[in-house]
């Protein structure tokens, strides 16, 4: 259709390129609130469970840390656990990016979305 059009052809290309990117990135977007990680601490006395986007979805506490004394360490321990599972989330987001964006051939440092 644009054969012989030069420069105009190659924009086409361009173009259409950029609109199934868009829609990659759109679809490992929805995809990324479908995975969840779980993050604990001491020693798993504590877990939380968020989605690759970071949404915390569940949290477990052991009852048997469950002691009015030890409120503070529980909380600590809740903070934490929360902490690990959004990292986690973190570089499960960015593994899953990494699999639609290795063939663009992106400058270093440079990630999407932007």
């Amino acid at each position: 259709m644009l054969k012989g059009m030069g420069q105009l052809g190659d924009m086409a290309k361009l173009m259409k390129q950029a609109q199934e990117m868009q829609g990659k990135m759109k679809d490992a977007q929805d995809a990324l609130e479908q995975i969840e990680v779980t993050g604990d601490a001491g020693a798993g006395l504590v877990e939380a469970t968020v989605t690759a986007k970071g949404v915390l979805k569940r949290l477990n506490v052991d009852p048997s840390i469950m002691v009015p004394s030890e409120k503070e360490v529980v909380e600590d321990l809740i903070v934490a656990a929360i902490k690990d599972a959004q990292d986690k989330a973190a570089e499960t987001a960015k593994a899953e990016m990494a699999k639609i964006t290795e063939g663009l051939n992106l400058p270093a440092g440079m990630e999407l979305p932007f």
